[in-house]
């Protein structure tokens, strides 16, 4: 019989570490964002916006975390498939749910599970995946 080990779940902790991380990459590229960390039923457990962020980096920041939750992907990898003829073109119009297809949304994996997502919004959307990645890759 096969006993399936538990996972930590994403913790209030592990979400202010990513944001922090987040920002401070983004500080260091002389970006102001914002960041959503979501854990893994799509629940809020962090959101910062730097006041010199435009406003709208909240809502995209948010939509992308959800988006790479929902889809268990980087929403960099996503952006193709939205696109006429690609596999998801009708899912931002299917669905009455706030998917955004830009970059800077990531999964949160714990040995190997899902545990949550972090989305970045402000910067240039490559900008945001890096930053997003880089705190992911900081969460031990």
């Amino acid at each position: 019989m096969h006993t399936a080990t538990a996972v930590a779940p994403l913790t209030t902790a592990d979400a202010e570490h990513l944001v922090t991380a987040a920002r401070e990459a983004a500080e260091a590229a002389g970006v102001t964002v914002s960041v959503t960390v979501l854990d893994a039923g799509g629940h809020l457990l962090t959101f910062r916006r730097d006041d010199r962020a435009v406003l709208i980096s909240g809502e995209t920041s948010t939509r992308k975390a959800y988006t790479a939750l929902q889809l268990n992907a980087p929403t960099t990898e996503l952006v193709d498939a939205v696109q006429p003829g690609g596999l998801f073109h009708t899912l931002p119009t299917a669905l009455d749910r706030p998917l955004l297809f830009i970059a800077g949304g990531v999964p949160v994996r714990r040995d190997g599970r899902l545990i949550g997502a972090i989305g970045v919004g402000g910067g240039a959307p490559e900008q945001d995946h890096a930053f997003a990645t880089a705190a992911v890759a900081s969460l031990v």
